[in-house]
């Protein structure tokens, strides 16, 4: 079996932290490196005595060690983190570099899944579930987290798309408001391999051969909330990833607009009321949503777990 790990730059409460630790651990990651982007001293005290993770505080210390300036964006600290993280996998034959709220969800250990692949896969994608907001729903399951499934492509999904999201479907490939493409695991050994978000490169190359892998998704819960959504949006939209500078997801020519460009149209014309339109259409966990998702294949109900995850692995924390 393949032994595995994961590392994330994390900037969020120790709660949430440790959720996702603990998740990934208790699913049979042999190692986690968990970069903390701020100064977080429960969730530190907590990760250090932990003997499966490594943590480190990214502060200017780490990047004077490094030999560099701390990027201004979150985004470049992310991979410097991965690509450092990389080249300290000893013991690893596989890592991951996934977020705080992105969730492996294998229908298999992920351990049979990776060592399932050709002997010449370097690099291994997971595809995305997005999860729905659940705020305002009645009759869900309170333990589970709704999510819409990746879509096939060819031009079916347009009108697919259409259905199930009559009003903004258009605009965003299957419907995702955060990324579409889905995160890697790459093969350890390989030199000096540079890690980006969705990406692994050598000497400027993309890593291959590389393929997607079956019988696993990974569960991000891009939007927990309206309330949620709304603290974090000028974020997203100034430095995150909705800023201006991201393509959209379609071609423009066939209908296609960025996120940046589709809050800022919305916001222009309508204001709260039409950001809370698209909102209910596509990011709730309506039930003529579920519905069709079902009908479609697409729905995917998770069971993460995380409070008995999290007890298991840390009894100490509060």
């Amino acid at each position: 079996m393949s032994r595995w790990g994961i590392v994330a730059t994390i900037k969020a409460p120790a709660r949430e932290i440790l959720d996702f630790v603990a998740y990934h651990l208790d699913l049979g990651a042999e190692h986690l490196f968990i970069y903390l982007d701020n100064q977080n001293p429960r969730a530190q005290q907590a990760l250090e005595a932990h003997p499966r993770v490594t943590v480190t505080r990214t502060d200017g210390d780490y990047w004077a060690a490094l030999g560099r300036k701390k990027p201004e964006r979150h985004q470049p600290r992310q991979t410097a983190n991965a690509s450092h993280a990389y080249r300290n996998a000893t013991g690893l034959e596989w890592l991951a570099h996934i977020d705080v709220d992105e969730f492996l969800c294998p229908s298999r250990p992920v351990s049979t899944l990776l060592s399932g692949l050709p002997d010449d896969i370097q690099c291994a994608r997971v595809r995305p579930a997005e999860a729905l907001a659940s705020d305002g729903i009645d009759g869900l399951d309170p333990a589970a987290t709704y999510c819409k499934a990746w879509m096939p492509g060819g031009d079916s999904r347009i009108g697919l798309e259409k259905d199930l999201y009559p009003n903004f479907g258009g605009y965003l490939r299957g419907g995702f408001v955060s990324h579409f493409v889905g995160k890697i695991f790459i093969r350890t050994g390989l030199g000096p391999v540079d890690f980006r978000i969705h990406r692994g490169m050598i000497a400027k190359q993309e890593i291959g051969p590389r393929m997607v892998m079956d019988g696993i998704e990974l569960c991000h819960r891009h939007i927990s909330g309206w309330d949620a959504w709304q603290k974090i949006l000028d974020y997203r939209m100034t430095r995150g990833s909705y800023r201006s500078e991201l393509k959209p997801t379609r071609k423009p020519e066939l209908g296609g607009l960025s996120l940046h460009e589709l809050f800022t149209f919305l916001l222009a014309e309508g204001g709260e009321t039409a950001l809370r339109d698209f909102y209910a259409e596509v990011c709730q966990a309506r039930p003529e949503l579920l519905d069709k998702l079902k009908d479609n294949g697409l729905l995917r109900v998770f069971h993460l777990d995380l409070d008995s995850k999290r007890g298991k692995q840390f009894p100490d924390f509060g």
